[in-house]
């Protein structure tokens, strides 16, 4: 093999790595960065409780089209659910002060969230869009939780 055949080679050969590079690079980080995130869906409120203990109590068993993701290492969670009558839950108390942005993102939880809750529910912070019910608890409210 010649010389500048060998180069040539070699130089392919780089190229081709490094094209693959820039594919495998952000996909290996994309699963880096949601390997502990879990999405589902459900039809109901009442149905995504009884299938995922982690769903909040407070959501009406009435709610439709509940979207929720959560991290398996920590408390962050998101959770978007249609109300029929456009009314948060009664166990949602008026929220005091500003909110966190959520600390998870999926293609259908709208960003930018901070700031824009009215209530707080449980651990969550939420707000009502019409009949649109948005929620999202942040990990350190999580820890305060459980802390003594």
């Amino acid at each position: 093999m010649s010389r500048s055949s060998a180069l040539a080679l070699t130089i392919g050969g780089v190229t081709v790595l490094g094209v693959a590079a820039a594919f495998a690079v952000p996909a290996a980080k994309d699963w880096y960065d949601t390997r502990h995130q879990q999405t589902s869906a459900y039809s109901t409120g009442a149905e995504a409780k009884r299938e995922r203990t982690s769903v909040p109590r407070w959501l009406p068993d009435e709610a439709t089209s509940v979207k929720y993701s959560m991290k398996t290492t920590g408390g962050q969670r998101v959770l978007v659910a249609s109300l029929a009558d456009g009314k948060l839950p009664a166990q949602c108390k008026p929220l005091t002060g500003s909110s966190p942005d959520a600390e998870l993102a999926t293609d259908w939880f709208p960003k930018g969230v901070k700031g824009k809750a009215t209530a707080k529910c449980g651990l969550y912070y939420a707000y009502n869009d019409g009949n649109t019910l948005t929620a999202w608890a942040t990990h350190q409210e999580w820890i305060d939780a459980d802390a003594p």
